[in-house]
């Protein structure tokens, strides 16, 4: 690539809104490099086969209508050597949530070739640190993970005059659910075609709230960079604008509480007898069937249905009916993680299930904190910053921010949901899929299938949408089977993707 002129701003680092989580009373600067990159050559073994591959890490600008710098964003990009025709070579383009989050997660504990040193369920292990990935989809596609303003080392800077811009500015141009889908499609159009990505076949995929930027992007990318995708991969999905209020909401949270109830033996000896997806299958059909409508009906419900509802729901979630009826069968997700295993004094995890915590008080109706998240926060922390330095070769003094700060968060006129349906409706090549944990009790996986079920009620275009369930949470990647099966997976979805060479996009 043609190096491009190198432009250096001093970035103030006493702006908490701008820099760090963290407060500070003391004022100094920086200075980084905002459009450079650093490159290397590396080897690994990916699904049997020996490949070479380059890693370019780096920064890239993003510039206001003048022609001004207004942020630059760091990137991760690998691409693996000789491959012969890079208009065959698949592209996917990866994200983390948050909002805030850095695109640290899904890089070294999913697809990337360098994930964790962890156990085979993905607790942490010292000495810290990152091994190879057997699985990456790197045999099958490049991959460039993009960190989105203000996370990992990436930052919005000084204006024309040198001072850091308002945080009206900020949440106008970054910080919302639309502006964050639009200055990302401009970014992302430059880097493809800095990077000769033109001609390839090209895959978004997004974690958490990054669904809502993937579901936005599709959409954003085709009809105003003129940018088509293959495909879109919805990990631990959010609502993506559809919505799922009252009865729905509540409905949706029982397979999970009876995923969560199996796997820590909470539910009674039938139960317990059999294999989790059995006993989901017949959860998910009581959901849908039952358990909805009764919600639905409120104050109105009989005496007789509603202790019938009670009693099921009890035995499908691990509760007791006391419980269960306090809650008018509406129970909310923060007090099972508090109610479900309070008899063995621990709390459940809210990313994850399978991950237990201690509270001051046995008592009370809310865990004190989230047990998985200090657990991975233990390996991903140390890791991706050794990583950068001494394997990359990617030294800077800014901080790396695992969550940045973003907010608050614009979250008004999310229609990405059905951005993402009309995305699909004028590309027909475009495929959709989501993948979920079974433990995940931040974006629970029966709402995950809501998602495709009301993405298109036309029911169309069904053949192009696909859910993928996995006995893990919202990082299912972290367990050593499913990071396999995840990838594996993946790798199918990509390949199905690309259509064969005499088939046109048309209906």
């Amino acid at each position: 690539m043609a190096a491009v002129p190198k432009i250096v701003s001093s970035l103030l680092l006493l702006c908490v809104s701008t820099f760090s989580v963290a407060n500070s009373n003391q004022q100094g600067t920086l200075s980084f490099d905002i459009d450079h990159q650093v490159t290397t050559k590396h080897k690994a073994t990916i699904n049997g086969s020996k490949i070479n591959y380059t890693v370019s890490t780096g920064t890239q600008p993003l510039w206001d209508d003048e022609g001004h710098p207004i942020a630059s964003l760091h990137y991760t990009y690998y691409k693996k050597d000789k491959v012969k025709d890079i208009a065959k070579r698949p592209l996917l383009i990866s994200f983390n949530g948050g909002p805030g989050s850095a695109s640290v997660w899904m890089h070294i504990a999913y697809t990337g070739p360098r994930v964790l040193k962890i156990d085979d369920e993905g607790y942490p292990l010292q000495p810290y640190g990152l091994k190879d990935n057997p699985y990456s989809v790197l045999d099958t596609t490049d991959i460039v993970f993009v960190n989105p303003v203000n996370t990992g080392y990436s930052r919005v800077l000084p204006d024309k005059q040198g001072k850091m811009p308002s945080k009206d500015f900020q949440k106008k141009r970054f910080f919302g659910v639309n502006a964050d889908v639009k200055y990302l499609a401009t970014w992302l159009n430059t880097f493809i075609n800095r990077h000769d990505r033109a001609l390839s076949p090209k895959f978004l995929i997004g974690e958490s709230y990054g669904t809502t930027r993937v579901a936005g992007l599709a959409h954003e990318l085709q009809n105003q960079q003129w940018m088509y995708l293959n495909g879109v991969i919805l990990v631990s999905p959010t609502d993506i604008g559809i919505k799922r209020d009252g009865p729905v909401k509540a409905a949706n949270r029982l397979p999970y509480f009876a995923a969560t109830a199996w796997y820590h033996n909470a539910l009674n000896d039938q139960l317990q007898d059999k294999d989790l997806l059995e006993v989901l299958e017949e959860v998910e059909t009581y959901t849908l069937n039952t358990y909805l409508p009764a919600l639905a009906k409120g104050a109105m419900i009989s005496s007789e249905e509603k202790q019938a509802v009670i009693t099921q729901v009890s035995k499908y979630s691990g509760l007791t009916e006391r419980f269960v009826a306090q809650n008018n069968l509406d129970i909310p997700t923060s007090a099972f993680w508090k109610e479900l295993l309070r008899d063995r004094e621990v709390t459940l995890g809210r990313l994850d299930s399978r991950y237990l915590g201690i509270d001051k008080r046995v008592a009370g109706d809310i865990p004190d904190y989230w047990p998985e998240l200090t657990s991975w926060l233990h390996s991903f922390t140390p890791a991706i910053n050794h990583y950068f330095r001494q394997e990359l070769n990617y030294k800077t003094d800014i901080k790396y921010n695992m969550f940045g700060p973003v907010r608050p968060w614009d979250r008004t006129k999310n229609t990405v949901g059905e951005r993402l349906r009309l995305a699909m409706a004028q590309n027909p090549y475009l495929h959709v899929m989501v993948q979920s944990g079974y433990y995940d009790g931040a974006t629970n996986y029966f709402d995950g299938k809501y998602n495709l079920w009301h993405l298109d009620p036309s029911g169309k275009m069904k053949d192009r949408l696909s859910f993928k369930g996995y006995r893990s949470g919202h990082m299912m990647y972290l367990r050593y089977e499913d990071l396999r099966l995840s990838n594996e997976d993946l790798r199918n979805f990509i390949i199905q993707a690309l259509p064969q060479a005499s088939e046109a996009a048309k209906y």
